[in-house]
């Protein structure tokens, strides 16, 4: 109750507030204070709030499998709970922790829309694309901050780099990707997504980050 009285205060008190837009806040402050956000978001995702728009975007990660050899825990929400857990513990490295953390829980928005099987195999290409649009469209039922939105969206469309670039694959597009996001904040949120698997090896991945780096700056 006292998060949600302190939410209440930030808001312009001549609006009526709905329900949405009172979870969109509380769900703002989780990501922001909890050293594991996943387990608030675990426990309102059953709700009914989670059914309507935009929060059925979120529920039907639920929905949405995953390759088991690349992703082991399972369907895209689960591993978007590993996500944010871990971007809960660096986002004191970030410049916006505020950017950072909604780029976590809506990195792979795009997934639900593009994921697909062919030859066997789950595929969920472009997703990345798909997510910027959708993760764009989601923030804005709350929030008129074009700033805001727009670094969520960019670390949303550019959050597959540090996979490109690390393999070399024709989809990489260093000089762009450094005209719209700052390369260190979009590392430690590729780093966070790769640790967001079951098994993950931190001291591979802290690695491959720098990695990324290295390869962005030459």
């Amino acid at each position: 109750m006292a998060i949600i009285i302190s939410c209440i205060k930030t808001l312009d008190r001549s609006n009526a507030m709905d329900e949405k837009q009172m979870l969109f806040i509380v769900i703002n402050n989780h990501l922001l204070q909890d050293t594991k956000p996943s387990i608030f978001l675990n426990n309102i995702s059953s709700g009914s709030s989670f059914m309507e728009y935009p929060f059925i975007m979120l529920q039907k990660l639920k929905e949405t499998e995953q390759s088991p050899k690349y992703h082991p825990e399972g369907n895209v929400w689960n591993h978007t709970m590993l996500v944010i857990d871990n971007a809960a513990q660096v986002k004191h490295k970030t410049s916006d922790a505020r950017v950072f953390m909604w780029a976590a829980l809506l990195h792979d928005i795009g997934k639900p829309d593009t994921t697909k099987k062919r030859n066997g195999k789950i595929i969920s290409d472009d997703h990345d694309k798909v997510g910027a649009e959708l993760a764009e469209k989601f923030l804005k039922e709350f929030t008129n901050e074009i700033n805001f939105i727009g670094k969520v969206s960019r670390l949303v469309r550019w959050h597959m780099q540090i996979l490109f670039v690390l393999k070399s694959l024709p989809f990489e597009d260093i000089k762009k990707m450094k005209e719209q996001v700052d390369v260190n904040e979009l590392a430690l949120l590729g780093f966070c997504d790769r640790m967001g698997r079951l098994g993950a090896d931190r001291e591979k991945e802290e690695s491959n980050m720098k990695l990324f780096l290295q390869k962005c700056k030459l």
